[in-house]
């Protein structure tokens, strides 16, 4: 499956105000060129008489696969099964699109050698957003990098431990795991796979729980070279079928137009949770909620779509 023209324009236009603001970081944009075009995964049985599908027609695997150290995710959170040759399965919608169920998905980015930025005062982090959330009880899924983490090792342990909240991989570093990605520097094969690792370390350090066996590729980018690259690993890559356009956008309401003119049942939209690369998200999400929830969509995280 592909994205949509729209959706691929408008990742693109996130992926490029990123880059410009982030050092090259894509943040949740769609890949380009060939990255990002392998969506592949397989159902649970039989894998060997199975043959390549869309992620999102990939069904839930019957039991986990050999998985990261992340806190209660790899037990009780659904994951895919493998696909061809053993390549890490990608979710990008729910393969049930009947029911009014939608995922919020929040980006937490930050990448390896922004510390001095941070540092300076750089707000990298969301807090109101989180408070909103909760206050509106909107069960979401953060994608969370292990930088991120490591600089507000508090947020990341009261997010991690609220039960409205699971916390998925968004790498370590925040670099590309195909190239080209937005001017992302690249990992190799066994750096990424040890830069997935080191994420799920830096959230068990800050004492995050609600972990999930789910990873989103830095600036949505990958191929099968990067889907083998984390074979064996027990996670789920998860994408999106819904851009929201918040990375530095002024206008909150446009924001918002653009998720509920592309939320369909069974949508993933793809959001963040950095004040200073998306201002207007938190006032996004207050028009998003309510009008979603009076057209009878019902909020879940990720885990409950990946097992429908």
């Amino acid at each position: 499956m592909t994205l949509s023209v729209r959706n691929a324009a408008a990742a693109a236009a996130l992926g490029a105000a990123l880059c410009a603001a982030l050092s090259g970081c894509g943040g949740g944009g769609a890949a380009s060129g060939a990255a990002g075009q392998a969506r592949l995964g397989t159902p649970a049985a039989p894998p060997a008489a199975s043959s390549p599908a869309s992620s999102s027609a990939s069904s839930p695997a019957a039991a986990p696969p050999a998985s990261p150290a992340v806190g209660h995710g790899p037990g009780k959170a659904p994951t895919l099964a493998p696909g061809p040759n053993g390549l890490t399965p990608v979710f990008e919608r729910a393969r049930q699109q009947t029911e009014k169920t939608v995922a919020l998905t929040f980006d937490a980015d930050m990448t390896a050698d922004q510390g001095p930025r941070a540092a300076a005062g750089e707000r990298f982090d969301n807090p109101g957003l989180i408070s909103t959330l909760k206050a509106l009880g909107v069960p979401s899924t953060v994608f969370m990098t292990g930088r991120w983490a490591e600089e507000y090792p508090d947020q990341a342990k009261a997010i991690g431990t609220d039960p409205v909240f699971e916390v998925a991989n968004h790498s370590y570093s925040h670099h590309a795991f195909t190239s080209p990605c937005y001017g992302l520097p690249a990992l190799d094969g066994a750096a990424a796979r040890a830069d997935v690792d080191r994420a799920f370390a830096a959230f068990r350090k800050a004492g995050a729980v609600n972990t999930v066996p789910y990873f989103r590729f830095p600036g949505g980018c990958h191929d099968e070279r990067a889907l083998r690259a984390l074979a064996g690993s027990g996670v789920t890559a998860v994408q999106w079928d819904v851009v929201s356009g918040d990375a530095f956008a002024k206008d909150p309401d446009a924001v918002a137009a653009q998720v509920l003119a592309g939320v369909k049942p069974g949508s993933v939209v793809v959001m963040h949770c950095t004040r200073s690369a998306a201002p207007v998200t938190e006032e996004a999400v207050r028009k998003i909620v309510p009008e979603l929830r009076k057209r009878g969509y019902r909020f879940v995280k990720v885990s409950e779509l990946v097992g429908t």
